[in-house]
């Protein structure tokens, strides 16, 4: 088998990777669906993103407690039940757009419901990961994690305008999209029946002394390498990859489209997503390097692509915008659970995801004030200027906490993990 997909050699990653990625479809629809429902209902770039932070907040708020969850019970029982915890608030939505009586406060605390199921299920499903195919093909699944996300993200959103276009484009049409997509988890379900469980590979399951939360953040300041993945994680993620709210705006404000060209538009940024991810999925092992400098390079394309004159040439450059997201993301994402001891790694990965994810509920209603008060170009620039000052800044720090001064320039390829050299860490006493 290719080296790019030799985790799918595993049955058991085979299975599972099955089910996420038709419930990926799944995502990718409601999430088009959504933001169009909330734009129907007020014609307000601030409600979208208000949607798309009370959503992510959960995040914020839940995810220390879901990354000791993670730790203490077996992920796989914790995912059944967060299946379920996200497919009854989207059918619930679903059938309050289809039936016509849906407002703009059900939308809100139905994404709010959602993203607490999203808070538990994300950490337990980065760290099972591990436990399905072992450390030597970590890197190489969660590439394929992303690959598949991101092929799902050019299916759904297409297949989501093309619906809610054919349906009429009204709120009822919205409605039956989301209702599919609660339909979809019931793949991610089923898959995690057939498991073969003599052959995972489980964690150790942490005890219940208090402190388990305390812990994984003493773990994670003892770590320079890791602080600087989330320094970068969190500017690109709370300023910069609010893609829903910005490619919405841009498609109706700026060049006048409609839900189908919106659907589009998100699509063509999943090829260069989907490059993104199997690039990193041939690569055996992460590099800081490359979280760094992908995302120096997403935050510059991002402030070009604001200044791009018609809808062909913003199109045109959002390939080149998904291709530096996913090399970031996934770079990161790999690094935290290679990197990671197994007896912390639910809670990395719950900080990980709290970061760069719990961000949003404060950066998405700025960035969509922005762009009502300043013009959606301004969401583009403004997301992308923060970004770069962000990692800038991060990087520099770093620099400083590993003692590279002038003289001893040449050691900076060394300390930011250029292949084949260690990252230098602190472990824990």
């Amino acid at each position: 088998m290719s080296p790019t997909f030799r985790a799918l050699s595993i049955r058991n990653y085979r299975i599972y990777a099955i089910g996420a990625f038709v419930s990926n479809i799944g995502t990718w629809m409601q999430r088009v669906a959504q933001d169009w429902l909330i734009l129907q209902l007020t014609h307000s770039g601030t409600a979208l993103g208000i949607t798309t932070g009370l959503q992510l907040l959960p995040v914020l708020l839940f995810s220390p407690i879901a990354g000791v969850v993670a730790d203490r019970v077996p992920k796989r029982t914790v995912l059944r039940f967060t299946q379920a915890a996200m497919a009854i608030p989207a059918a619930l939505l679903g059938i309050l757009a289809i039936t016509g009586v849906v407002q703009a406060w059900h939308v809100y605390a139905l994404a709010f419901v959602f993203g607490i199921g999203t808070a538990f299920d994300a950490p337990a499903r980065q760290s099972f990961v591990v436990e399905m195919v072992g450390r030597d093909d970590l890197a190489n699944a969660v590439g394929l994690n992303s690959a598949s996300f991101n092929s799902a993200r050019m299916i759904g959103p297409a297949v989501a305008g093309v619906l809610i276009a054919a349906l009429g484009s009204g709120v009822r049409a919205t409605g039956w999209v989301i209702l599919a997509n609660a339909i979809s988890y019931v793949a991610v379900f089923v898959s995690l029946q057939l498991l073969d469980g003599s052959r995972l590979r489980p964690s150790p399951v942490t005890g219940t002394r208090k402190g388990a939360v305390r812990d994984g953040v003493r773990y994670v300041r003892s770590r320079p390498d890791l602080i600087l993945i989330l320094t970068c994680v969190f500017f690109v993620g709370t300023f910069g990859m609010n893609f829903q709210m910005t490619s919405a705006l841009m498609a109706t404000e700026v060049f006048h489209k409609g839900a189908g060209e919106y659907g589009i538009l998100a699509s063509i940024m999943a090829v260069g997503s989907l490059a993104g991810a199997l690039l990193a999925a041939r690569r055996a092992r992460p590099r800081l390097i490359f979280v760094v400098l992908a995302g120096a390079a997403f935050a510059v394309v991002e402030i070009i692509s604001g200044l791009m004159p018609g809808y062909a040439t913003f199109a045109a450059i959002l390939p080149l915008l998904g291709l530096c997201a996913l090399t970031m993301v996934t770079s990161a994402n790999a690094m935290i659970q290679m990197t990671t001891s197994p007896m912390m790694r639910g809670r990395v990965a719950a900080l990980y995801l709290m970061i760069f994810m719990g961000g949003t509920p404060f950066g998405a209603p700025l960035i969509g004030w922005v762009g009502e008060e300043f013009g959606a170009r301004w969401m583009l620039i403004g997301g992308g200027a923060v970004s770069l000052l962000g990692i800038t800044a991060g990087t520099l720090w770093y620099l400083h906490k590993q003692d590279i001064h002038r003289p001893e320039l040449q050691t900076v390829a060394r300390d930011m993990r250029w292949p084949g050299r260690p990252v230098r860490t602190t472990s824990l006493p």
